[in-house]
């Protein structure tokens, strides 16, 4: 089963190293993992994707909560949050398909953000299906080269 878990914890050096280090001792590989700073001053916020079962990643979740620095550790089911990830891709804007790859992109959550010669950079943001879904729509006009974040997520209400 997928899990989303997200952990509040000091913003200090060797704080990552900890975590995912808990993950691979416990033979979890992780799926995603997206950190950044939160609104309180000091304070980081991870949003780890893993798959596993129930039992053991409860475990896990204890151990974490239990590592130097951890404020707070929670296992998100996903129809309990907002989630998106965010994606550039560089694709392919040659004379012969330019008109057709601008309608594709003002027809979905996307933007242009770059334009260079025949290549155009794009910007994609979505949850992780829609994503996903956009970036096989733009395999056919060629990728040259892209970058995913991992998911990151919020509580709903």
């Amino acid at each position: 089963m997928k899990h989303t878990i997200s952990i509040l914890c000091d913003d200090v050096p060797g704080v990552m190293t900890r975590i995912s280090g808990l993950f691979s001792r416990r033979g979890f590989n992780i799926e995603s993992l997206s950190v950044g700073v939160t609104d309180n001053p000091g304070k980081s916020r991870f949003t780890i994707v893993v798959n596993g079962d129930d039992t053991v990643l409860e475990q896990l979740r204890k151990q974490l909560q239990k590592l130097i620095n951890v404020i707070n550790v929670w296992d998100y089911k996903e129809e309990s949050i907002v989630s998106r990830e965010h994606a550039l891709l560089k694709v392919k804007a040659i004379s012969s398909n330019r008109a057709e790859l601008l309608q594709l992109v003002s027809s979905i959550p996307a933007r242009i953000i770059d334009s260079s010669g025949d290549l155009w950079t794009l910007e994609i943001t979505g949850d992780t299906e829609d994503v996903s879904s956009f970036i096989d729509l733009f395999r056919h006009y060629g990728i040259v080269e892209s970058i995913r974040t991992g998911k990151i997520a919020l509580k709903r209400g």
